[in-house]
C-alpha cells in the first residue's frame, strides 16, 4: 500500500511539473519580450527607434532590465503594513498565473479541462483586485490609496460586461469547458463564433450580435488589465504610479509580470470564445494544420495578434476620466450586452 501511494504521488508530481513548468517558462519569456515589443511598437508608431543598444536591435534590453530589478534592494515605507505590503504582489501575480490553468493551447495541452473552465478563469483572475487593493492601502501613501480605490471600482464594474459578453458563447456551445467551446467552432473560420457559429441560419441572424459581444469582451478585458484607455489605476500624470508607487525591485517586477501575463491570458480567452482558439482557419481542408503542434502555433498567434491590438490602442487613445470610464461601462456596454444576450438567448431557445 505504501509503495502504491508513493508511486501515485510520484506520478502526480511529475504530471504537475510537466504541465506547469512550460506555462511558467512561457509566461516569463512572454512578459520579457512583450515589454520589448511594446517599446518597439510604440517607437515605430511615434517615428523613433526604441531600445537598440543591448544585443542586436535591443533584443536583450528587457533581460538586462530584469537582472537590474533582481539586484535592487527591497525597500518598504517606514509606516507601511509590511506583511500585507509584501503579500500584495504575490497575490496579484498568483491570480494572473492561475488563470493559465484552463487556457487550451492545443487539443492535447491544457492544464485542467474543467467543466466550469470559463467560470474558473473569471473567478480566479478577479482575485487580483484584492492584491491591488491591499497594495494601495498598506503602502500608507495617498496616491497608492487613490489608485487602489480606482482599481476596485473599475475592475468590479467591468467584470459585469465581461461576463455578459461571454455568456452568448456559453449558450450556443452548451458548455463552460474551454475545449468544448473550441470543438464547437471546428470546420474553418466561418464557423467561429465571431461570425455567428456553425450553421448558415446562425451566421445570418447572429453575426452582428456575436461580433458586438466579441468587441465588448475585448474592451472589457482592457479595463480588467488596466490598459489604456482604462489605465486610471496607475495614471502617471495624476497619481504618479498608483498602487505601484512604493514598490521597487522584484516586488515591482511581479506587478509588471502579472500585467503582461494577464494581457495574454485575456487575449487567449477572447481567441478561445470567438476566434476558434487553436482551430485552423482552414478547417479540414489542410489536415496538416490540425496537428497538435501546429494548433499550439495557432493559439499563440491569435493571442499575440490581440496583444498587438492592446499595445496599438495604448499608443493611440487618450486616457478616460473616471466619470467617462463608468459611463462607458454602465450606460453603454452593459445595456448593449443585455440586448445581445436576450436576442441570442431567444435564438438558442427557438
Amino acid at each position: 500500500m505504501d509503495n502504491f501511494i508513493t508511486s501515485l504521488l510520484g506520478e502526480n508530481i511529475l504530471t504537475f511539473v510537466l504541465v506547469t513548468v512550460p506555462v511558467i517558462a512561457f509566461v516569463a519569456v512572454f512578459a520579457l519580450y512583450a515589454v520589448l515589443g511594446e517599446r518597439k511598437i510604440s517607437a515605430w508608431m511615434q517615428n523613433r527607434v526604441g531600445p537598440n543598444r543591448v544585443g542586436k536591435g535591443g533584443v536583450l534590453q528587457t533581460i538586462i532590465d530584469g537582472l537590474k530589478l533582481i539586484q535592487k534592494e527591497f525597500v518598504s515605507p517606514i509606516r507601511a503594513d509590511k506583511y500585507i505590503f509584501n503579500l500584495a504582489p504575490i497575490i496579484v501575480f498568483t491570480a494572473a498565473f492561475m488563470g493559465f490553468a484552463v487556457i487550451p493551447f492545443s487539443s492535447i495541452f491544457i492544464g485542467a479541462d474543467l467543466n466550469l473552465g470559463l467560470f474558473y478563469f473569471f473567478a480566479i483572475t478577479s482575485l487580483g483586485v484584492i492584491g491591488l487593493m491591499i497594495a494601495g492601502w498598506s503602502s500608507n501613501n495617498k496616491y497608492s490609496l487613490y489608485g487602489a480605490v480606482r482599481s476596485v471600482s473599475q475592475i468590479v464594474s467591468y467584470e459585469i460586461p465581461t461576463a455578459l459578453a461571454a455568456i452568448p458563447v456559453v449558450m450556443l456551445a452548451g458548455s463552460l469547458s474551454m475545449q468544448t467551446i473550441i470543438h464547437e467552432q471546428a470546420g474553418g473560420i466561418l464557423n467561429w463564433y465571431i461570425f455567428g457559429g456553425p450553421g448558415a441560419i446562425s451566421k445570418l441572424i447572429l453575426f452582428p450580435f456575436m461580433l458586438t459581444s466579441a468587441v465588448i469582451l475585448f474592451i472589457s478585458t482592457l479595463a480588467e488589465t488596466n490598459r489604456t484607455p482604462f489605465d486610471i489605476v496607475e495614471a502617471d500624470s495624476e497619481i504618479v504610479a498608483g498602487v505601484h508607487i512604493e514598490y521597487s525591485g522584484m516586488k515591482f517586477a511581479m506587478f509588471f509580470f502579472a500585467e503582461y501575463a494577464q494581457m495574454f491570458a485575456v487575449a487567449a480567452i477572447v481567441s478561445t470564445l470567438f476566434l476558434g482558439g487553436w482551430q485552423s482557419p482552414f478547417g479540414d481542408l489542410i489536415p496538416f494544420l490540425n496537428n497538435p503542434w501546429i494548433q499550439f502555433g495557432w493559439a499563440i498567434s491569435k493571442g499575440l495578434l490581440l496583444v498587438f491590438v492592446q499595445i496599438w490602442l495604448r499608443w493611440t487613445l487618450p486616457r478616460l476620466r473616471v466619470d467617462q470610464l463608468m459611463t462607458v461601462c454602465w450606460k453603454f456596454l452593459i445595456p448593449i450586452t443585455l440586448i445581445d444576450l436576450f436576442i441570442i438567448g431567444l435564438y438558442a431557445v427557438l
